[in-house]
């Protein structure tokens, strides 16, 4: 009786508290409220929700980029007018409308370059919430190895994509659309290949980082999620052999914890998933009209006016294509994220 009476103390004595692990992701930031589904369970629905928020609020953004187009097409249509008369100093007026083309469209591009800076830095912010509980639910679930080595390589390309975006893309932005401006103006052949040489340098830029970052968390999202897996499985053999009678149940229940910790952190993913297209979709509507009406603009000048200022136009449609260029790359690169640490253990 002494014997199983001390037996019990000591086992109550062993015996801890266990809870579950709760796993939130971070809330979405204020920007992307509004596109936000209230239910992010399932994927279809949730999509289809962020698309619809989207529509309904697409038409004042095309109305205010189609007063700044507008404006440019009553100038070249003015331009077509003056050159029917010949004698009127042709070249000093299409100097003048290049110059005024520029600066009504410059307003409304350096507005969209603070625009797009500023989702940059909310999008790499949210990551550094987001991914410090997707790494916990990843090691929760058994994949301590994968966890670590996704963690590592989104926070540190989001980091370094958003000061190299800061840093380095939004002057040369200014500077692209300051020389696409000069060179219309002047027809200068230097400053025109300099103007390429910039667009060249952003796009590449950013290719380079999104082409790194996808090999690296490629290469060690597989070789770290494969050695997880292994061992979650030799751990499960392990404790079912070598523990008798309750081997076995203290395995199947090893594996649901895992599933649960699986379930926790796909729906945190899911979240985080929505929340990074929330965030981008709002600056997405107001530049990508802005670059679709532009590049429009651009088309249909080219119909009736000089060669001059319909390569004005093309050139400042192509520098809003890397305004749009410079936050997607910063989404994409989340997005794999997520999807990479949701897929987890195999």
């Amino acid at each position: 009786m002494k014997r199983l009476l001390l037996a019990v103390i000591l086992l109550l004595s062993v015996v801890t508290p266990v809870q579950a692990v709760q796993i939130d992701p971070p809330e979405v930031p204020e920007s992307g409220e509004q596109y936000m589904p209230p239910d992010t369970e399932s994927f279809a629905e949730g999509l289809w929700f962020v698309i619809r928020e989207a529509m309904d609020r697409i038409l004042p953004e095309i109305t205010e980029s189609a007063g700044t187009c507008l404006r440019v097409l009553a100038i070249m249509l003015l331009i077509t007018v003056v050159d029917v008369f010949p004698g009127s100093g042709n070249k000093a007026v299409h100097l003048a409308s290049t110059v005024l083309i520029g600066v009504i469209l410059i307003q409304p591009s350096s507005a969209l370059i603070r625009l797009g800076a500023d989702t940059v830095t909310e999008m790499a912010e949210y990551g550094k919430l987001l991914f410090p509980v997707l790494a916990g639910a990843l090691a929760a679930q058994g994949g301590v190895s994968a966890s670590a080595a996704l963690y590592a390589g989104s926070a540190f390309f989001s980091s370094m994509l958003s000061a190299m975006i800061v840093k380095l893309v939004l002057p040369l932005l200014y500077s692209y659309f300051c020389l696409c401006v000069i060179n219309a103006a002047t027809g200068d052949h230097l400053l025109n290949d300099l103007k390429n040489f910039v667009k060249w340098l952003v796009t590449w830029a950013l290719k380079i980082v999104l082409y790194v970052f996808t090999a690296y968390i490629g290469i060690t999202g597989i070789v770290s999620g494969t050695a997880d897996a292994s061992a979650v499985k030799v751990a499960k053999l392990t404790i079912s052999g070598m523990v008798p009678v309750v081997g076995s149940i203290i395995s199947d229940a090893s594996e649901t914890i895992l599933l649960s910790a699986g379930v926790m952190k796909n729906a945190a993913g899911i979240y985080g998933v929505f929340a990074t297209i929330a965030i981008f979709v709002g600056p997405l509507l107001k530049i990508g009209v802005q670059y679709l009406l532009v590049k429009i603009t651009a088309y249909l000048c080219a119909i009736f006016t000089s060669k001059q200022e319909s390569d004005l136009l093309k050139d400042f449609s192509g520098g809003l294509g890397l305004i749009l260029a410079m936050t997607g790359t910063v989404c994409l690169l989340l997005l794999i994220s997520v999807v990479c640490f949701m897929k987890g253990v195999s």
